[in-house]
């Protein structure tokens, strides 16, 4: 007895619906697109720093999230949302601590901005912290070593410190003053108590962008310390006078 075989047409699998995954995607979406909108509003202050890092860390974020995408086996829609999360996630993380994380302040030469021998310079629109380190450049410029700006707190009377060309130490202090404040006998005798015995000064400078008072004077030339005033520093800074420190050395 021969029985008939019923054919059985190939079932087709289609895809079903799916009301979880569905949601689970879109609420990965969302969650990604608060997470760059979290990204953007805590970089966007930063972009105008430091926009190389910005584009950098941007590129990865996408070469990561294409070296995902490029496996052969399929991933879900939940999994890529997923996925573009946590990657942006960490791109963010990546990008803020890049930016939290100071720029090394560029280094700054001291003979930046000097006039050279016979140039004039208006040593008026300096403030205090630039005036230092135009004497310091004029330091440099007349051929001074190991020229170091050290003014600050604590710095003891001692602004600029250096070795001058024929290697006695140099230590200088500098009043970026006005026309009508003199630098008087007590900013002199401060700075006579520490440059030779604190700072072991050869040869030991006030330069003012003012004048001195006669008692200052007075005091200096007894310590053997030597006054630039305002002349004599735009006649130094000219190149037209003799280069200060050769005016006299402590002996001691």
């Amino acid at each position: 007895m021969t029985t008939t075989q019923r054919r059985t047409r190939p079932s087709h699998r289609g895809r079903r619906f799916d009301l979880r995954a569905t949601a689970v995607f879109f609420g990965l979406l969302a969650t990604a697109l608060i997470t760059v909108g979290f990204a953007v509003r805590a970089l966007a202050p930063a972009v105008q720093r430091r926009p190389v890092w910005v584009v950098v860390l941007l590129c990865v974020a996408v070469a990561t999230l294409l070296a995902h995408g490029r496996r052969r086996r399929r991933l879900s829609a939940a999994r890529i949302a997923r996925r573009a999360g946590e990657a942006l996630e960490q791109a963010t993380t990546t990008a803020l601590d890049a930016l939290d994380t100071p720029a090394p302040a560029p280094a700054r030469t001291h003979d930046e901005g000097v006039p050279g021998p016979g140039e004039t310079y208006d040593y008026d629109l300096l403030d205090p912290d630039e005036f230092e380190a135009a004497i310091a450049g004029l330091c440099v410029r007349d051929g001074c070593a190991r020229v170091e700006v050290v003014g600050g707190a604590g710095d003891l009377g001692a602004d600029v410190t250096a070795l001058t060309p024929d290697g006695r130490r140099l230590v200088v202090q500098c009043k970026r003053y006005g026309d009508d404040n003199k630098v008087g006998s007590q900013d002199l005798q401060r700075f006579g108590g520490t440059c030779f015995t604190v700072h072991g000064a050869d040869v030991a400078l006030v330069v003012t962008t003012s004048d001195f008072t006669a008692p200052a004077v007075e005091y200096a030339e007894q310590c053997g310390i030597v006054c630039v005033n305002r002349d004599a520093l735009l006649a130094w800074s000219g190149g037209r006078t003799p280069k200060p420190w050769a005016a006299g050395a402590h002996e001691g």
